[in-house]
């Protein structure tokens, strides 16, 4: 019963995105998987140090896009209603999907810790 298939990648909250990017691509050496806008407005930057799969997401505090861990999974329906039928706080009425996306959902831990389920190929 393998949910979980591995941790995506790790939001850190910043309240200046370019410089952010700055410090992790220019003095930690970090790439940049992405840089873009799921969303008009929503400006998401996605660094990996080398050889990692593992990502950080470089958000503002009040960003639409959720502060989260990001986990990806094999069954994004089954993995909601599992989540769902523990009694976690779900922020989706059901998976969704942006644009040609994978579907993913957004829910919170016993502790109010924000995660993101993503549903991989």
């Amino acid at each position: 019963m393998a949910m979980t298939t591995r941790v995506l990648s790790v939001t850190v909250p910043v309240p200046d995105q370019d410089r952010a990017l700055e410090f992790y691509r220019d003095v930690l050496g970090f790439q940049v998987r992405y840089d873009g806008e799921p969303w008009p407005g929503a400006r998401m930057i996605e660094v990996v140090p080398p050889g990692s799969s593992v990502g950080i997401v470089l958000l503002p505090p009040d960003s639409e896009i959720p502060v989260a861990v990001r986990l990806g999974t094999d069954d994004a329906q089954a993995a909601f209603d599992r989540v769902r039928d523990a009694g976690s706080t779900v922020h989706n009425d059901q998976p969704i999907s942006l644009g040609a996306g994978s579907p993913m959902f957004f829910f919170d831990d016993p502790f109010g810790n924000g995660l993101v389920y993503i549903q991989e190929p």
